[in-house]
């Protein structure tokens, strides 16, 4: 008898995402990673701009990263979700996101 294998763990972010195929699994996280590398591109030249120093650590350079680049970060996501086609899927994460922040649930 053999036993069932358990599914991977491209299938198990496909069940939980509800993407329709594995590959639409793979450019999802295709995005993830060019976001990724694109903020950390351009966040040192953001904050040359602004005179900040990035070796330096410090309360009011965590705040103004937090205010700077997590939102420039969302923005750049959905970019590369729409250049990928997967503005859809983003988009709907993106507004689950400022549900959570507001505490608003969406409508049935």
């Amino acid at each position: 008898m053999k036993k069932k294998d358990s599914p991977s763990f491209l299938e198990k972010l496909q069940t939980k995402w509800k993407l329709k195929s594995l590959w639409q699994v793979v450019i999802v996280l295709l995005v993830f990673a060019l976001t990724g590398f694109t903020i950390l591109f351009i966040k040192k030249p953001i904050f040359d701009l602004l005179g900040i120093d990035m070796e330096s650590g410090g309360f009011w350079k965590t705040i103004l990263y937090l205010l700077l680049v997590l939102p420039l970060y969302q923005v750049v996501l959905l970019f590369w979700g729409f250049l990928l086609g997967q503005f859809d899927f983003f988009w709907e994460k993106e507004k689950q996101i400022f549900r959570r922040i507001f505490g608003k649930r969406k409508k049935d």
